[in-house]
């Protein structure tokens, strides 16, 4: 994990395609919903993940 206990969210996965290709695994502290975050060269894109039921999907392990 890669964030400062004051960050509201943690990054706990990321993985790098290519050279400006990056795709994070994000959880807001507060809500521990996960959310997936890419950036492509100049561009991104944030989006929730849900489960097979399309709710959030919560991260259940310790952040810190």
């Amino acid at each position: 994990m890669m964030a400062s206990e004051d960050a509201r969210f943690v990054v706990i996965e990321k993985q790098t395609v290519g050279w400006a290709h990056v795709v994070e695994v994000l959880v807001d502290r507060d809500t521990r919903v996960q959310y997936l975050a890419m950036n492509v060269g100049s561009g991104g894109g944030l989006t929730v993940l849900v489960d097979a039921d399309g709710k959030p999907l919560l991260y259940d392990e310790p952040l810190d």
